[in-house]
């Protein structure tokens, strides 16, 4: 007995590739009128079209839907590249912030992470998703260092933490938006920060 692949593993093509397209629009449009915890495989299923036979065969769970639609919607931010630091690091909060200023990504996150404190496969899966954009975005900082705008031990996955902990912290704890003014203060304490050293490596800086 072979074993059942995991969410969202599916070739993509033909009609696997229509059910896939209409079960996560689907979720998208749900989210966009109601919470995560209001969203069941069976409004999915009327909203897409799609057997709910199906979409339980395919994604098991309510969850596994809204991973993968994480995963699609994730993958579209930008990892800005113009040759200055201060600008890429305001391309990419402002990126961050109007991304999560949508009222269904704002669902779709808040309810992950809802899941994942009791479903450790949920987590896992939302750990890997956040790890995997962090590894993508660091680019940001390892060129700022190449150009020689911060120092050259700086630790590129300490500028991206620095970057995103108040965005989150405002979406996640206080489950408020992020305006104008938290954009313009996260990029300007995170880039003076990183200019004057704070994020170079411990035992580099000691040594």
């Amino acid at each position: 007995m072979t074993e059942r692949p995991p969410h969202g593993s599916a070739r993509p093509g033909g009609r696997t590739a229509r059910t896939r397209a209409a079960v996560l629009a689907a979720a998208y449009e749900e989210l966009d009128r109601d919470s995560f915890a209001a969203l069941t495989l069976d409004r999915l299923a009327r909203r897409s079209g799609v057997h709910v036979s199906t979409i339980r065969r395919r994604w098991r769970t309510v969850e596994g839907v809204v991973v993968e639609l994480l995963a699609e919607r994730g993958s579209t931010l930008p990892t800005p590249d113009t040759g200055d630091f201060r600008r890429d690091l305001t391309q990419l909060t402002q990126a961050i912030a109007d991304f999560n200023n949508a009222l269904r990504n704002r669902n779709v996150l808040q309810g992950l992470l809802a899941a994942a404190a009791h479903d450790p496969r949920v987590e896992e899966i939302v750990r890997a998703a956040f790890v995997r954009r962090i590894e993508e975005v660091t680019l940001i900082a390892r060129q700022a260092v190449e150009r020689g705008e911060i120092p050259e031990d700086t630790d590129p996955r300490e500028v991206i933490a620095a970057l995103a902990a108040p965005l989150y912290y405002r979406v996640l704890i206080l489950r408020g938006s992020i305006d104008d003014r938290l954009v313009h203060t996260t990029v300007e304490t995170t880039y003076q920060a990183a200019r004057s050293g704070v994020f170079v490596r411990k035992g580099e800086r000691e040594g």
